[in-house]
């Protein structure tokens, strides 16, 4: 692992932030996730756009971009694929939670060797438990930030895992299918690829919005539309897409068995084309 902290790269062991930054005492920052690809970092322009637009609605000010693409070149390792995490705090300073006692924005970067999930969970299927745990109202803290502040999704997959299940799924307050904890959720109905809307409040993916990009142009049916539980329980397939995992199949749904189908195969298919491109 190959950590950049204010210009200064460690490991894990070495690499430390001050006990009273912001990002540490109140998950306080924002933060981005992606993976390289043939050496390079996969979509990262969309995924800077989107660390611009969390941090502009919480009022930190980034660094210049060209100073965060040239901390995560000088962070990554030059042999094989990584995992990529970018992360503002809002800095350090006197302690209370008036931004205003922060002294400065504080970059770091985490590097480390890319793991992917097992070859048998992309053949055969991960298993969701759509969870008790409400997904955060956009009226309270909108998902739409990709923050430190976690608690929300950390519940939401402790409690998958005492079922047994692989990932949470998150719904609104009225019952609508918003997100995983980690993930955006998909279904196949009629051969047509469903996908919450970001009007229920989720956290919009950049491999989502890629996949919807993808699909276009390869003539699949995809589209954004709110969906139920039992939306879920009942499809055709079911599939997840997340930075790192890209489209990972769904074989259970809470008790029901779902199919690795047709579609789920050809868009996971269409991504890893896509990563094997050039156009990232």
């Amino acid at each position: 692992m190959r950590i950049w902290v204010d210009g200064v790269i460690g490991d894990e062991h070495t690499a430390k932030v001050p006990v009273v930054d912001r990002g540490f005492l109140y998950g306080d920052g924002v933060y981005e996730v992606t993976r390289t690809a043939q050496g390079k970092c996969v979509d990262l322009g969309p995924h800077l756009d989107r660390l611009e637009r969390s941090a502009a609605r919480i009022g930190i000010e980034l660094p210049p971009r060209d100073a965060i693409i040239g901390a995560i070149h000088a962070t990554l390792e030059p042999e094989g694929e990584s995992y990529v995490r970018v992360i503002v705090t809002r800095g350090a300073g006197e302690m209370g939670l008036d931004p205003a006692l922060a002294d400065r924005p504080r970059l770091v970067i985490i590097v480390r060797p890319l793991s992917l999930p097992s070859a048998a969970l992309y053949e055969h299927g991960a298993s969701l438990r759509i969870v008790s745990v409400e997904r955060t109202s956009p009226r309270a803290l909108d998902p739409a930030i990709k923050s430190g502040n976690y608690l929300n999704n950390i519940l939401a997959i402790a409690e998958a895992r005492r079922s047994a299940a692989y990932e949470a799924v998150l719904c609104d307050e009225r019952g609508r299918v918003t997100e995983g904890s980690s993930s955006n959720v998909w279904c196949v109905r009629d051969g047509e690829a469903l996908t919450p809307p970001t009007t229920v409040g989720l956290l919009p993916g950049i491999t989502r919005w890629r996949l919807l990009q993808l699909a276009a142009e390869a003539g699949v049916p995809a589209r954004e539309v709110e969906l139920m539980p039992d939306d879920l329980r009942g499809a055709d397939e079911v599939f997840l897409t997340s930075s790192i995992r890209g489209v990972l199949p769904v074989s259970k749904v809470d008790d029901h068995e779902i199919a690795v189908g047709p579609v789920t195969r050809r868009l996971l298919t269409l991504y890893e084309d896509f990563l094997r491109s050039g156009r990232l």
